[in-house]
């Protein structure tokens, strides 16, 4: 896997359990390992860390800006969530409510280190954001695979798209990160935040229009 410390960590936790046979199906239903986490089973738990770490480190980096602080915060998340599984109350899921703590951690934290920390946009597989991602964020159209000074103007276009979400704040940088690089849709950004649909809609139009803006004098689209 891409990252390992935190499947090694869950690992560790469920070594003292037996794992009871209706676990040993290929596709195990989300509702059924909650569950069996609520009662004890620890090798459900490690199951839902294996299968959401990855999407929530990436989450914990962008918003965080920091490697190492995103590992922390994503293993906090998860013990958090674990504290917590016997008031989870299905109104969301699991991955949304995971999600939300691990969110509001990471924007804790930034707030804590008073910005100074380097955003990265790279995830744990080492990709940089895609040009898919960077064109949705300047509101242009994705460069084509196969040319190369397109390629290198995404690249660079991704570097001033780096800088420009550096200087937005929590919330608009959240809310970004979110729908943008992690195409959750409008109502579950708005259960991971605690707001209103209608105010996740215009909290990223706000953030969209100022990252923008921000690009403008670095970016021509043409």
């Amino acid at each position: 896997m891409p990252w390992n410390p935190l499947t090694t960590w869950a690992s560790k936790m469920a070594k003292e359990t037996t794992l009871p046979a209706a676990s040993t199906a290929v596709s195990i239903d989300e509702a059924i390992l909650v569950e069996q986490t609520r009662s004890g089973d620890m090798n459900a738990f490690s199951r839902l860390v294996t299968r959401y770490q990855d999407r929530v480190l990436n989450a914990c980096w962008r918003i965080c800006g920091n490697l190492e602080d995103a590992q922390d915060l994503t293993q906090e998340a998860f013990l958090r969530a674990l504290e917590a599984i016997g008031s989870f109350s299905h109104k969301a899921g699991f991955y949304t409510w995971l999600f939300r703590i691990a969110v509001n951690l990471s924007i804790s934290h930034r707030r804590r280190k008073a910005r100074t920390a380097t955003l990265s946009l790279h995830g744990p597989d080492g990709r940089c954001i895609s040009e898919h991602q960077t064109a949705r964020l300047v509101g242009g159209g994705s460069a084509e695979p196969d040319d190369p000074p397109a390629r290198l103007s995404a690249r660079e276009t991704g570097r001033l798209v780096r800088e420009g979400l550096e200087q937005l704040d929590d919330d608009h940088r959240a809310v970004i990160v979110l729908r943008d690089l992690e195409s959750f849709n409008y109502q579950q950004i708005a259960q991971i935040l605690d707001l209103p649909v209608g105010t996740v809609k215009s909290r990223l139009h706000r953030a969209r229009m100022e990252l923008r803006e921000r690009l403008k004098p670095m970016v021509t689209l043409e």
